[in-house]
């Protein structure tokens, strides 16, 4: 296994820039069938995505919890998801409206507080069968993979899935993996193994996240314990979303493959996989940021936030 070396620098932002120049996200996410509700998640996803100065942030739930999430995520547009008389997902009827909301739209987040039943896993599962935008995988949108027998046949987009360590667990026993996460080299070689099963990029999250796309992997040594709370994975999934959005040439995983003739924000476009990693980074120095306020508990989504912009900013280099 290679160590990939430091990390590069974002690239700085043009002064004759619009909102259009830094791409669009989708947030694919919420849940209104009763007895669980869940809107918080895909919100801060889609505040994070932002944060991280992305342009521009469709937010699509299911109908009921669009106003909900707006409330939360004014910046964002709400798509709302047609569902049947008990708040669930109509598969079918939600294809062809996301198919037609894609236009634009460099980076998908699928999962926050989406659900993992069978209307959900639809949805899913057509999302990752596409060829075309990149995605990023969390939350729910794991664990509808992980409910699938051999998921991994249907995997075509290009992907980055972000799992904690319980929901690499379900992944891996659904594809027979190695799943011993219990010493930092065990947790690079297990997200190693599912990166190259998937052809995608893995982030284990957890003390230490690992980033991997199979052939190299990098460790965060930034971040601290008051990330361990409700919410800041969904905030990672933003900026990670929001980085791919701005700076990746899309189907490049590697820097290598990166062509000259594709349209991307960045004059030095990054790979997926430096994507994913400098969100991680970014996403942990802002805990520490937090953290130096003085307190080691206690932080919120929303503090985190907060810090985002500012984190993002130390990676940038200097025009």
């Amino acid at each position: 296994m290679n160590f990939s070396a430091s990390l590069p620098l974002l690239p700085p932002r043009s002064s004759d820039s619009h909102k259009g120049t830094f791409g669009t996200v989708l947030v694919i996410g919420g849940q209104a069938a009763e007895p669980i509700v869940m809107v918080g998640g895909p919100a801060f996803t889609a505040i994070a995505a932002l944060r991280s100065g992305c342009g521009l942030v469709k937010l699509a739930l299911p109908a009921p919890l669009v106003v909900p999430a707006l409330t939360l995520a004014p910046s964002a547009t709400g798509l709302a998801l047609p569902v049947d008389g008990q708040g669930r997902l109509r598969p079918s009827e939600c294809a062809a409206l996301l198919d037609e909301s894609l236009a634009g739209v460099r980076c998908i987040a699928v999962g926050p507080g989406l659900g993992a039943a069978g209307p959900q896993q639809q949805v899913v599962l057509r999302l990752i069968a596409g060829e075309r935008i990149p995605l990023v995988l969390d939350a729910d949108a794991l664990n509808c993979l992980a409910q699938t027998t051999d998921f991994a046949r249907d995997l075509r987009a290009p992907a980055v899935l972000t799992p904690h360590p319980r929901e690499f667990a379900r992944l891996a026993e659904a594809l027979s993996l190695c799943a011993d996460t219990s010493t930092e080299r065990g947790r690079v070689d297990a997200a190693t193994a599912l990166a190259r099963r998937l052809g995608s990029i893995v982030v284990l999250k957890g003390a230490g996240t690992v980033v991997t796309d199979g052939l190299q992997s990098w460790i965060c040594r930034a971040g601290n314990a008051a990330l361990a709370t409700a919410g800041t994975g969904d905030v990672l999934t933003g900026v990670i979303a929001g980085f791919v959005a701005q700076f990746a040439t899309q189907f490049a995983t590697q820097s290598a493959t990166q062509s000259a003739t594709q349209s991307v924000t960045a004059a030095s476009p990054l790979s997926i996989y430096d994507c994913a990693r400098l969100a991680v980074e970014a996403h942990a120095r802002a805990a520490d940021r937090w953290r130096e306020r003085g307190a080691s508990a206690g932080m919120l989504a929303s503090d985190l936030l907060e810090e985002i912009p500012a984190a993002v900013e130390s990676l940038r280099r200097a025009v």
